[in-house]
Parts: C-alpha cells; structure tokens; sequence
C-alpha cells in the first residue's frame, strides 16, 4: 500500500522579509507567518492526516503547531531540514537562490550539497515506505527538502526541480501530493 504525503512549506519567516537565507539556524516566524500557519489548519481542516511530520528547525514546528498542533501528534525529524547553507547562513536570498544549480553537487562552504539533503530524504522515506504503509502524512519543512521529493518522487533532475520551483512563479497553494509506491 502507497504512502500518501501532503508536503506543507513552513510560513513566512522574519529572514524571508529581510530576503535573508536561514539554512540550519532556528528562524522565526513574522506575523505572516503565523497567520499564515493558522490559516493553513484551517484550509485543510476537511482533510485526515494520520501523523504531522517537520523539521527539527524553529519555522517549521512552530508552523506545524499552529496549523495542526490542536489536531494531530507531531514528530519532529532533523532529516527534514533546510539545505545546511553553511558560511552562507544569513547572506542575501539572491546569493544563494541564485547559485542554486551549482550546488547541487557540490556543497556550501562549511554546508551541504543538495545531493546531501536527497539522500537525507530518501533515508526518511525509506522509514516512510516501512513504518507507514497505507497512511495519509503531513510534511511541514522547506525548500530543499521538497525538491528532493520533485526529485525521488517525481522522477525530476535536480535542475528541473529547481527551474521548476513554485517559488519562482508565486504559486503557492496549500499542500502538495506526493505518493510513495
């Protein structure tokens, strides 16, 4: 039996107003981004997850505790991290989003590759496939840990899953669908 995964994006956050990266550090939610995660529960309210899955990473549990915190165990995972951006950390948006592709390979200075945060998230859907046949999950996390399901799920190159990137249009919606066969 498939897993099914609905994959949330954490709400905005103080560095996403700043266009600032915020990688492996905590990050915290602005008011958006509250408001954001509450309505998020809310939008979804009519759909059942057996389990809420995120990041070990502030944005995202405190996203998750707004949205489903009053309806759903959570279980925090550091597998489901941002890309670690390493010396980057903290640098404008467009210093690391723009060099995206080039990282995908080889890693941020003192950070990670984004082949690293996909064999991150294939060790995770691996305990996915074995411990939640037939369950319906919620992710909330990040970025790079969605484009590794692009990748693993979708059967996308890591720069298609990055050209391709609802970010880059500002089409967002409220969860994506991914299926582990």
């Amino acid at each position: 039996m498939p897993v099914k995964i609905t994959y949330f994006v954490h709400g905005t956050t103080t560095d996403n107003e700043q266009e600032l990266t915020t990688g492996w550090a905590p990050g915290e939610l602005s008011e958006l981004g509250r408001k954001q995660a509450i309505e998020l529960g809310t939008l979804v309210a009519d759909t059942e997850f057996d389990v809420v899955f995120c990041s070990d990473l502030r944005r995202a549990v405190d996203s998750a505790e707004l949205g489903f915190g009053d309806t759903y165990k959570i279980i925090q995972d550091a597998r489901l991290r941002e890309c670690n951006y390493g010396d980057l950390t903290g640098k404008p948006s467009d210093i690391v989003k723009g060099g995206m592709l080039q990282r995908i390979n080889a890693p941020f200075p003192n950070g990670e590759s984004y082949i690293d945060v996909e064999r991150r998230i294939a060790e995770f859907l691996d305990l996915l496939k074995q411990q939640y046949k037939g369950k319906h999950l919620a992710i909330v996390a990040h970025q790079a840990p969605q484009l590794a399901l692009e990748v693993l799920l979708k059967g996308k190159t890591w720069e298609q899953a990055i050209n391709e990137d609802w970010r880059k249009t500002g089409s967002w919606r409220p969860g994506w669908i991914y299926d582990i066969l």
